[in-house]
């Protein structure tokens, strides 16, 4: 056990007041972790007010070269990154390894964005008004950004708020989640060592307690909120002025059309229903299959989903391993309970090892059951048939979340009533829902938020347009 400070003003901090980070798979303690007072709060604050003065004077190639060394940093540590993930959120191996290498991509992303954000020009002169006029739209920053992150994407999440922030030449400040704050560290040690401003991104864990310091200060200019429906909305009802993006829940459908390729459907929607045990946001959780494909589509799905290789998450070969805790483990099992009680049947799984939960798959749901319409966030899946694309369509836009959707079909024109139709803020053809790529606009609508992440269309989100006309 160690104990772990928070990063502010470039310096590690370390107060009285501290939490344990445990890992969820063998119950070890792996840190003591300090919390902000209301101290740490305003020195983190005043010190991200002095890096946003000092991030305004960097020239473009100096942001991308900064982006680029954070980058460099993460593949140079890649394996204590690797390992951190594991350790603190129980994420398999294989999974890590993957969010790692997309960390990597994202800074580097950035910083081509960074050298490529620049302005238009716009033309005034469709109107008399303009004649003889030249105007130019630039984007400015915002100043500071907080951010809030889940657990479930320790570095790559977090990575979606700093890498954007830095490359529109804002400070940051992040709020890991208290789960898994020990990635969040070691990406500030590698930040640390970029040479952008050490005072531009600052990493503090604190209390929510304490949240109203962050909402009522006006030094803080924008909110970027990832986590549960329930707490991004009333965040929303508490900002005030500021601006601010919610990614919040999803509840992720799949349409399987009777054109569909059996065997690759199958297998991508396995493990986009049951990658890190269902606590993705866009993982599959309602699948509507073609009634001509449906048993045999079904049979081959459950016999996937039982085939998984359980166990501990830094073996190689394991699949799936425990939730993040037992109380979401207990959860869902009250959820699976419930819909099996009202008439939805048991097909693989529903049993729960203290903070083990087995891939579940279900059918013969209803819309009144918590497993089909709210967010499972768990490995559990309902299946249910359809007998034409319209109707499959309705069944899928009958929640009130709207992240993402996969669709797959041969046919074209399906295909484009799907994207014209769906209400997601993506639409996946011949992909699950849970496919991301990491520049790419990403985000919902209805439940699931509003803004969009993914490098360029979040430093849109962190700047401000001005206009000059001459």
């Amino acid at each position: 056990m160690k104990s772990a400070g928070m990063l502010i003003g470039g310096r590690w901090i370390e107060t009285d007041d501290k939490f344990e980070v445990r890992n969820p798979f063998s119950g070890e303690i792996l840190a003591e972790v300090s919390k902000a007072s209301e101290k740490e709060i305003d020195e983190a604050i005043r010190e991200a007010s002095n890096a946003a003065q000092a991030m305004k004077g960097l020239a473009s190639f100096q942001i991308a070269d900064g982006l680029r060394a954070i980058s460099k940093g993460i593949e140079k540590r890649k394996q204590d990154f690797i390992f951190s993930i594991v350790r603190e959120s129980a994420k398999p191996l294989i999974y890590a390894r993957a969010e790692v290498e997309r960390a990597i991509a994202t800074f580097s992303w950035a910083a081509g964005e960074a050298e490529r954000f620049a302005g238009e020009v716009v033309p005034i002169d469709v109107q008399p008004l303009g004649r003889g006029k030249i105007a130019i739209a630039k984007r400015f920053p915002r100043g500071i950004i907080y951010g809030i992150t889940p657990f479930n994407f320790p570095l790559n999440l977090v990575a979606h708020k700093v890498a954007p922030a830095l490359a529109s030449r804002n400070a940051i400040i992040i709020k890991p989640s208290p789960r898994t704050p020990l990635t969040a560290f070691l990406l500030g040690e590698v930040f640390l060592e970029s040479g952008l401003p050490e005072n531009a991104l600052q990493i503090v864990p604190m209390d929510v307690e304490l949240m109203p310091l962050i909402l009522g200060d006006d030094r803080i200019k924008m909110i970027s909120f990832t986590g549960s429906a329930e707490v991004g909305w009333k965040l929303k009802g508490l900002i005030g002025k500021k601006a601010l993006t919610l990614e919040l829940g999803g509840n992720a459908a799949t349409i399987i059309d009777e054109t569909a390729d059996i065997e690759a459907s199958v297998s991508k929607n396995v493990i986009g229903a049951f990658a890190f045990s269902g606590q993705v946001c866009i993982s599959v959780q309602r699948v509507f299959v073609h009634e001509r494909l449906f048993d045999e589509w079904l049979e081959k799905f459950v016999n996937s989903a039982s085939a998984l290789r359980k166990g501990d998450p830094m073996e190689e070969s394991t699949q799936i391993s425990v939730m993040i805790d037992e109380n979401a483990a207990r959860r869902i099992e009250s959820w699976v309970n419930e819909a099996i009680s009202s008439g939805a049947t048991l097909l693989c799984g529903g049993r729960r090892e203290q903070s083990f939960y087995e891939p579940t798959v279900l059918t013969n749901t209803s819309t009144e059951m918590k497993v089909v319409s709210e967010e499972a966030f768990a490995p559990v899946a309902v299946v249910e048939r359809f007998s034409s694309f319209e109707e499959a369509i309705q069944m899928a836009n009958q929640t009130k979340y709207g992240l993402q959707v996969g669709v797959f079909t041969k046919n074209f024109a399906r295909a484009k009533l799907a994207f014209e139709t769906l209400e997601y803020g993506g639409v996946m053809i011949n992909e699950a829902p849970s496919l991301r790529v990491d520049s790419m606009p990403y985000g919902g609508v209805k439940d699931s938020g509003f803004g969009r992440e993914g490098i360029r269309y979040a430093m849109e989100e962190m700047t401000e347009i001005r206009l000059m006309i001459f």
